[in-house]
């Protein structure tokens, strides 16, 4: 996922915008007057974007213990990866704290930029991701009581981010930013609450039976309804900027896939609800989760599909006319991995051989661009190339915008 969203103005098709990492318009601010190679001036220019790759991490732990198939070994490679995504977290956090601590007018900066505030949402959206890691496969090494602790103290503390975020960030667009085309990179603030509802029912089982496990359940129906609305009012923004003002720059194009999150994520979330839904709710209801899953999940998972030969289709074209790495690759890693759940839990509901072999497909698809995005990110990190500022990095000037006429290519 890249730092940056909707450009100011509508780009041409084939122009480019300044990439990798926290490269962003933003105002040209001051540095802190901290030494150069101290830690607290290395983290000036790292923004929330860099969430985006302890959630590809975690999803490959989360995505891959469920596959409906028997593969050695695949579990306790899992439970590391899981561990690798902890850690990630732990640093990632702190590092982010030094930022806010030594450097709040790039701070609000970030929160005041377009480009940059929609991915506050994906700090929720870590959070939440390794925590529902301890709880699918992190207990193998940490115990089930430490997994159980960790996830609640995770859940909690993402999901009210979470919620935050898909308020403040709107009204920030609406009031502060200007912004003259829509975005995939939207939907990350929305898509947050999406993420509590598929991991919430984890913790339903723990909880007292009764009102307490009931209002959990329905607490997670409810931020389902609030992220699949914010959602549906989304796309249509974010398709129509694609029809009327042709590709995004080279750079952005790989934030089609972000689309994925919120179809994959709340077929996941309709799988997990008819999964705890017995036991906890009166019978009606109970089955109407279980039908639900299955009536709401196939046709979301077939748009999903298009969703991805199409976004699929404009990345090659991209690379073709000379896409590099950026920090957008994450892009291809979480909102697949939502995908890879939703499957999963199809083939569970449905006893397909389909949706098994269709997780199994797109979870080799995901652990090859996490691969991918994994490498040239550490590959980056090390040459510093990553976290420098704006200015040590040429950009393109954005291209004028076009006139609003129908293409004929």
């Amino acid at each position: 996922m890249a730092s940056l969203a909707a450009p100011r103005t509508a780009p041409g098709p084939d122009s480019r915008a300044t990439t990798p990492g926290a490269h962003t318009a933003s105002p040209a601010i001051s540095p802190a007057a901290t030494p150069a190679t101290s830690p607290a001036r290395s983290v000036r220019h790292l923004g929330p974007n860099w969430y985006a790759s302890v959630m590809g991490t975690a999803i490959i732990a989360n995505a891959g213990a469920a596959l409906p198939v028997d593969v050695p070994g695949l579990r306790t490679v899992c439970a590391a990866v899981w561990a690798l995504s902890l850690a990630m977290l732990l640093v990632l956090v702190s590092a982010r704290t030094l930022h806010w601590i030594h450097h709040r007018d790039q701070a609000r900066a970030h929160l005041m930029d377009p480009a940059m505030a929609p991915f506050y949402g994906c700090l929720s959206m870590a959070l939440l991701a390794v925590g529902g890691g301890a709880m699918i496969v992190g207990q193998d090494w940490i115990g089930l009581p430490a997994a159980l602790a960790l996830d609640t103290v995770l859940f909690t503390a993402g999901t009210a981010i979470g919620l935050a975020a898909a308020v403040a960030v709107p009204y920030l667009m609406v009031v502060h930013h200007r912004i003259e085309s829509a975005s995939p990179v939207w939907l990350l603030p929305v898509v947050a609450p999406m993420v509590s509802a598929a991991l919430g029912p984890l913790l339903v089982p723990h909880l007292p039976a009764g009102q307490a496990q009931q209002t959990l359940l329905v607490a997670c129906y409810a931020m389902f309804g609030l992220s699949l609305l914010a959602t549906l009012v989304m796309l249509p923004l974010v398709f129509g900027r694609l029809v009327t003002g042709g590709p995004l720059p080279l750079a952005l194009t790989p934030t089609l896939f972000l689309v994925l999150g919120p179809l994959g994520q709340s077929t996941t979330a309709a799988n997990k609800f008819a999964d705890v839904a017995p036991g906890v709710l009166p019978a009606p209801y109970a089955h109407g989760f279980a039908a639900f899953a299955v009536l709401y999940g196939v046709p979301v998972m077939g748009f999903a599909l298009l969703w991805l030969a199409l976004a699929g289709a404009m990345v090659l074209r991209a690379r073709r006319r000379g896409m590099g790495f950026a920090m957008t690759f994450w892009a291809f890693t979480f909102p697949v991995g939502t995908c890879v759940t939703g499957a999963e839990g199809l083939a569970a509901h449905t006893g397909l051989a389909a949706f098994r072999w269709l997780a199994v497909g797109l979870y080799v698809f995901l652990v090859a661009a996490w691969l991918v995005a994994g490498f040239h990110t550490v590959r980056g990190l090390l040459s510093g190339a990553l976290l420098a500022g704006p200015g040590s990095a040429p950009t393109t000037a954005p291209a004028a915008p076009r006139p609003a006429t129908a293409r004929t290519r």
